[in-house]
């Protein structure tokens, strides 16, 4: 298993064994400044571990970032994304294949998707199933992140279910893993795979040869990564009542259904002691400053067993909002500290008009860039008794 050492950067190799020798660095040391490793693959092939590094790239250079270098089976072919500025990957990205030489080079190379001038598109995720095919998730036909393949004999790329809903979260950390291959042989292919619609996400089953999609129950409504186990999947999420969790989800025979649902860890073991104080959040969708857009926002009314206010009362506000698709995304290029700003706003006073918060108790904060929306909200608006709370 390889890993990162710490105390000196090196890339190090260590046997599961515990009869094993220590891990061993299997990376130099440079003798300059450190040289950090991440979203690295096996290539049985060669014997090497193939993985993004900030210097020079050994096999593959040229671009400004990379991500996701993936090894076809057979070590013959790898998959990769790469991306340059002034473009985020979420804005603009290409999904390339290179071929392997004998030598272990890459003699040959194909880009699958993102250069075609009639589709902008961010493409991210590549996975290859054991019987070689490339899946890949992209937004290029409907403006949403959904699942493709690869038709290599004729350089073909096929939507699997297309649906307005995002099957892929922003590249902001290298090994997002939004689905998995969990069958692949004559008989079908199927994927097991998350996604988010209308403030909520799934787990699913998409059948590539039927073109279907089968929901899987499960109480998480919130999912980060998924992987694949045994007749099983390793699902992080969380939902209003269960914090960030790993779960192990089993199949029946024809994986088509969650037979069972495990937690096999929890951020907060103990947390449903105190259920009773739980907000459980409402999804609300609220029309934006742009005619015909709305916006989307949680809303968590406060609980408390042990106090009732008066029914005069209203409580502040807490908001979490949320955006879906590229047309979403690309409402802020250009309108940053407008358009965010726009929409908090209007969420806030569609909560006040909508009888359920006080007018006069209206607070925001944020970090990053939800930190320059909370100051362009304070500076620039005057949405009524809008205060910032005692940080920011």
């Amino acid at each position: 298993m390889p890993f990162i050492n710490e105390h000196h950067d090196s890339l190090c190799l260590c046997s599961v064994s515990p009869t094993d020798s220590p891990p061993l660095p299997i990376t130099p040391d440079y003798g300059g400044p450190s040289v950090c490793y991440a979203d690295g693959v096996f290539d049985n092939r060669f014997g090497r571990y193939i993985a993004v590094r900030e210097e020079p790239k050994v096999l593959i250079s040229g671009n400004d970032f990379y991500a996701f270098p993936r090894m076809d089976p057979k070590g013959e072919k790898i998959a990769w994304i790469e991306w340059g500025h002034p473009n985020m990957p979420w804005d603009k990205a290409e999904l390339w294949v290179g071929y392997i030489s004998e030598a272990g080079d890459i003699y040959k190379r194909v880009c699958v998707a993102g250069r075609d001038p009639e589709h902008v598109e961010s493409p991210t995720e590549p996975k290859w199933s054991p019987k070689g095919e490339l899946f890949f998730i992209t937004d290029r036909h409907n403006g949403f992140w959904n699942l493709y393949k690869w038709i290599q004999s004729a350089d073909e790329v096929l939507p699997l279910y297309p649906l307005n809903a995002e099957f892929a979260r922003p590249l902001w950390i290298f090994g997002l893993n939004s689905y998995e291959v969990i069958q692949s042989d004559e008989q079908k292919t199927l994927i097991a795979c998350s996604y988010r619609q209308s403030g909520r996400s799934y787990l699913a089953i998409i059948d590539v040869l039927q073109s279907s999609l089968s929901l899987l129950d499960i109480p998480f409504t919130d999912i980060q990564d998924i992987t694949s186990g045994n007749a099983c999947l390793y699902v992080e999420g969380a939902s209003g009542l269960l914090p960030t969790s790993v779960a192990k989800v089993t199949f029946n025979d024809e994986k088509s259904k969650a037979i069972d649902f495990q937690i096999i860890w929890s951020s907060s073991p103990d947390s449903l002691k105190y259920m009773s104080y739980f907000s459980l959040p409402e999804l609300i969708e609220f029309p934006t400053e742009v005619p015909g857009q709305n916006a989307y926002a949680y809303f968590y009314p406060p609980s408390n067993h042990v106090y009732q206010p008066c029914q005069e009362e209203k409580p502040p506000l807490l908001l979490e909002s949320h955006g879906y698709g590229r047309e979403f995304r690309e409402r802020l290029l250009g309108r940053w500290g407008e358009v965010d700003v726009d929409d908090c706003c209007s969420c806030a006073k569609f909560l006040v008009d909508s009888g359920k918060v006080d007018g006069t108790r209206l607070c925001i904060t944020g970090g990053s860039a939800g930190g320059y929306t909370t100051l362009a909200a304070l500076a620039f608006r005057e949405t009524s008794k809008l205060e910032p709370p005692s940080m920011v």
